[in-house]
């Protein structure tokens, strides 16, 4: 974790403090998140403030068990993760981290949050609060609360702008193209390079791939989205049309099916397909499976192909999950260095002031992400302008016009 720490200075600046301070002494902390580099960095951090930290992954395939091994035996933090775990195991893990009785839950993609709420409601009243670290996780934190059933506060650490605007964009678009090359070894420069959802993630890989050579084209459900990739200078058509053109198709749009069986009858033979979506839900897989007619024939270590009756082959990556986890090593430890520097002052918020916030889903304060911002630039060495007095008054008047 070394070489991820000389990278991470903000959360580095962080622990120094926690260990002084230790604001979060006593507090048992579980966390469901991926177990790489940058997140043992993250565990370290908590630990320095105190926090008694149970770790389990967030997904079947993005745990380094280097990492895991080393929170475990150098650090002494729990640590339930296995690369390549089948779905009992993962659930007995999120289930061994909840056997903790965390006080903070802190989640990539809400599967701690979701058991609580379905099988250990019991756990409930010692919980002060929550954080959530990506779009996915959000989304069904805030389909509980809108049914009025979310039952402790959760701080969506996804929304921050020092967590999106870069995490998302730079962090995932850099990631994504690093693990479908890692995965095939494509040459991309003037493929076809169709990618589903324009969110932050979708504009960060569409960002790369035509920075790549690629002749990029983006399909959307939101009018607002697709007019921005438009404007942005992408081909915007719908995925029905873009399936029967495109030699890769990456998925990030944090829904189910969004590539299915009617897509997959009109695709070109060799087409490749990519998920860097939190959940393997965007590709039916079983449709796939069920057009296929033999069992897929594993060409490289992450390329599944599935040829169908006509002889048409279709490749699908790292098992249809986060392609730039289980092929790459997911986010450079310079934009996670944000992320996870959200994730520490989130919780040591909720341990100051969770009590007093209501049931649902929150923002980051103002503060704390204008505070990351600060910290990071001042890493870089870069120093910014400060409004003068008479700008403060101004900005704050509304008497003065033309």
């Amino acid at each position: 974790m070394d070489w991820a720490e000389q990278n991470m200075p903000v959360l580095r600046s962080i622990r120094k403090r926690f260990e002084k301070e230790k604001p979060l002494q006593g507090i048992p902390i579980g966390a469901c998140l991926h177990v790489t580099t940058e997140t043992g960095l993250l565990a370290v951090t908590l630990a320095a403030g105190g926090a008694e930290v149970c770790l389990c992954g967030s997904n079947p395939l993005s745990t380094q068990d280097d990492v895991a091994a080393c929170l475990a035996l150098r650090h002494g933090i729990a640590t339930f993760a296995i690369k390549g775990e089948d779905n009992q195991t993962y659930y007995r893990h999120i289930e061994s981290v909840l056997d903790r009785k965390p006080r903070i839950t802190m989640d990539d993609g809400a599967d701690l949050v979701s058991m609580i709420h379905s099988k250990k409601r019991n756990l409930i009243p010692g919980i002060l609060g929550g954080t959530e670290e990506t779009t996915t996780g959000v989304i069904r934190l805030e389909s509980l609360a809108a049914e009025g059933t979310l039952a402790y506060p959760i701080i969506a650490v996804n929304n921050a702008d020092t967590k999106h605007l870069f995490d998302n964009r730079h962090g995932t678009g850099q990631s994504t193209l690093d693990g479908i090359l890692r995965a095939t070894n494509l040459l991309v420069a003037g493929l076809r390079f169709a990618i589903c959802g324009y969110g932050w993630c979708g504009r960060g890989v569409a960002m790369r791939a035509r920075g790549l050579g690629a002749n990029v084209i983006i399909t959307e459900v939101e009018p607002v989205k697709a007019l921005e990739a438009v404007m942005d200078g992408y081909t915007v058509m719908p995925i029905g049309e873009a399936v029967e053109i495109a030699d890769v198709i990456v998925t990030l749009t944090g829904n189910k099916h969004v590539l299915r069986r009617e897509h997959f009858s009109r695709m070109k033979d060799g087409v490749i397909l990519a998920n860097s979506g939190h959940f393997n839900v965007e590709i039916e897989i079983p449709a796939l499976q069920s057009l296929a007619s033999e069992p897929p024939r594993r060409m490289r270590e992450y390329v599944e192909t599935f040829t169908l009756p006509d002889g048409r082959r279709i490749h699908l990556l790292g098992e249809g999950r986060l392609i730039n986890l289980a092929a790459a090593e997911g986010h450079p430890a310079m934009v996670m260095d944000m992320s996870f520097a959200n994730q520490a002052l989130s919780a040591e918020y909720l341990t100051r002031r969770g009590g007093a916030l209501s049931k649902g889903v929150h923002s980051v304060p103002r503060e704390i992400d204008r505070e990351i911002a600060r910290l990071k630039l001042e890493s870089m060495g870069i120093a910014i302008d400060c409004l003068t007095d008479e700008q403060e008054r101004y900005l704050k008047s509304w008497s003065e016009g033309t």
